[in-house]
């Protein structure tokens, strides 16, 4: 019942509207789901279940009711805390299509300077393309790009910018779904429609479906990269309790 109802919600409701009313929906579904069976890292708290989550397929126990985290968040909030506190560090940091999870969270942190950047989203404090970034070069110390690239028909131009507007020595997390048995990306410029999106890419926005040569078109743009699999050194209690996808990567890319 509760997989029907997601996955109506996700198809007739727009991402910007979701993102408000997730906000007002959140304390209530905090309160039903309360629980210990799974813990979300990014709040510390215990629920009894993740929800379904997903447009073409809905993966189970993926999204967090308490924060609307998904299996991606809760692994980069592990991955930025793995070695001290991240909110300890003095950074410039750029978020580019900010996750409202991270929004108030990030915004609280005194020793950041916090900027976020989106065409659309209510959360973003600069209305900008990814490909065409209104900031100096040499900028940020952290840019974080959260399944995004999956969604830009010139993902090369849109790595270009981050590129650009990273310090030399600082570090991009371009989190995006990668098939890892997948060699070379799949994309097609001719399916433009919604529905061969979606039957094609796996979601109806999305532009191609990453391999891990993704990874090169990285190092193209001048980046060094790191292939990242906290799942690897964990426990499967612990994967299951953090709701986590095992062998799911993080992409980091160092200029």
């Amino acid at each position: 019942k509760i997989s029907k109802i997601m996955r109506l919600i996700l198809k007739i409701l727009p991402r910007t509207f979701l993102i408000r009313l997730s906000i007002l929906v959140k304390p209530i579904l905090s309160l039903v789901f309360k629980g210990s069976k799974f813990i979300d890292p990014i709040n510390g708290k215990g629920y009894s279940r993740f929800l379904p989550y997903g447009y073409n397929k809905l993966r189970n126990n993926a999204l967090c009711p308490g924060t609307f985290s998904l299996e991606r968040h809760r692994s980069l909030w592990l991955y930025l805390n793995q070695n001290s506190k991240i909110e300890t560090h003095s950074l410039k940091v750029l978020h580019i299509a900010p996750e409202l999870v991270f929004y108030k969270k990030f915004k609280k942190f005194t020793s950041w300077n916090y900027i976020t950047t989106d065409l659309n989203s209510p959360l973003a404090d600069v209305k900008a393309d990814i490909c065409n970034l209104p900031f100096e070069k040499e900028s940020f110390d952290l840019i974080l790009c959260n399944h995004v690239l999956e969604h830009i028909l010139d993902d090369f131009k849109a790595m270009k910018e981050i590129h650009r507007v990273l310090k030399y020595g600082g570090k991009a997390i371009l989190q995006v779904p990668i098939e890892t048995n997948r060699e070379k990306s799949y994309e097609d410029p001719k399916i433009t429609s919604a529905k061969e999106r979606s039957k094609k890419f796996g979601q109806y926005d999305h532009v191609r479906i990453y391999g891990m040569d993704f990874f090169d078109r990285l190092i193209k743009v001048g980046f060094r990269t790191e292939k990242i699999d906290l799942t690897s050194t964990m426990k499967n209690e612990e994967i299951i309790k953090y709701g986590l996808i095992k062998g799911e990567l993080i992409p980091v890319a160092w200029k």
